[in-house]
């Protein structure tokens, strides 16, 4: 890995294998979270990729004093 320097106006370049290793296209959106004193980036998939990821969850739950009266 290469190191690389914040500029004045605290951007990064982020390396060319790393783009390349996670095809990072531009426009996608990662997150950087802070976790005991180090910076983790994560990437942050698209919304259509979320389609269909709970089939079959039970939506019947009761959640509030309200839907026990219904």
């Amino acid at each position: 890995m290469e190191a690389v320097t914040i500029s004045s106006k605290y951007q990064v370049v982020i390396p060319r294998e790393v783009r390349d290793q996670f095809n990072l296209k531009p426009g996608q959106k990662i997150m950087f979270i802070p976790y005991n004193n180090v910076l983790h980036v994560v990437i942050v998939p698209p919304i259509k990729q979320a389609r269909g990821m709970f089939k079959g969850i039970d939506t019947d739950v009761k959640r509030e004093e309200v839907d026990e009266e219904r």
